[in-house]
């Protein structure tokens, strides 16, 4: 294996990366989730949310899903604490009726926003069982995972 696992030392030990010497760069990330819900949920969805007695299912998962990107640090025992420089979270249902969760993360700095990406997608996804487990509690969240990232070592994007 060419690449080693970042936050092991060579003696096994757990560290955080030293980014001390790496160029400042622009850096982006985006991250998926994916949300099934049922027909009763979806029985709800109406001019491109669903509206439950706690409020608009969508715009508070936007909400959740902003703060979480903010908080990753204090979640992910390795993560650097971030100054982002933006954070855009889109929420739609798909062709299969699926709600799917895009969280696109932008930040000038040392270290890459994957995990920030990926933290705001997963929170937003929690978000939405959260708000819609009172209609009912079949709520699958299917997947979560990174579409793209750029800047730093190495990009990433995943091929449609």
């Amino acid at each position: 294996m060419e690449d080693k696992l970042s936050h092991l030392e060579s003696s096994g030990k757990p560290t955080m990366v030293d980014v001390g010497d790496k160029q400042v760069t622009q850096r982006f990330a985006e991250a998926q989730s994916i949300v099934i819900l049922n027909e009763a949920i979806l029985a709800e969805f109406k001019n491109g949310d669903i509206y439950t007695k706690k409020g608009s299912v969508f715009h508070t998962a936007i909400i959740a899903g902003t703060m979480a990107v903010k908080k990753t640090a204090d979640l992910i025992p390795f993560c650097h604490p971030l100054p982002v420089d933006s954070i855009k979270l889109d929420i739609f249902l798909n062709e299969a009726q699926e709600v799917v969760i895009h969280c696109k993360v932008k930040v000038t700095g040392k270290t890459g926003v994957e995990m920030e990406a990926l933290t705001g997608a997963t929170v937003a996804a929690l978000t939405i069982y959260d708000m819609c487990k009172a209609l009912s509690h079949h709520i699958i969240i299917k997947e979560t995972k990174l579409l793209k990232k750029t800047g730093g070592k190495k990009d990433f994007k995943v091929e449609s």
